[in-house]
């Protein structure tokens, strides 16, 4: 298994085939709000975000996600993740709580994603 950073775009087909591999419906995904990139294929959000906060992200701008690729309309993105959790930043739940970095992340996900 290989962590992809995904600054281009990636498929939906190959993020379908990710998480038959993985998961099974679902592709664990770690969001970078300032750069607008995103990184997925990993067992943990954790593990995603190292990669990121390696290559000079901060870690206020990075939010994890799932993805179901297999999902049609707006749940196609669930807000859920451990790295989440982050009273300092008033985010004090396992979801995105501002509804505004939630816009930003749908956004790059839907920039990023060819469906």
């Amino acid at each position: 298994m290989k962590i992809i950073k995904i600054t281009n775009k990636i498929s939906l087909e190959e993020l379908k085939q990710m998480a038959e591999k993985m998961f099974g419906d679902l592709v664990k995904a770690v969001v970078d709000i300032e750069s607008g990139i995103m990184v997925v294929n990993a067992e943990l959000h954790a593990d995603e975000e190292a990669l990121l906060l390696e290559s000079g992200s901060a870690q206020k701008d990075l939010w994890g996600i799932n993805i179901y690729p297999e999902t049609l309309d707006e749940n196609w993105i669930e807000f859920d993740s451990m790295i989440n959790l982050r009273p300092s930043q008033e985010n004090r739940s396992r979801g995105v709580d501002d509804l505004e970095i939630q816009k930003k992340i749908i956004a790059i996900v839907n920039n990023l994603v060819i469906k």
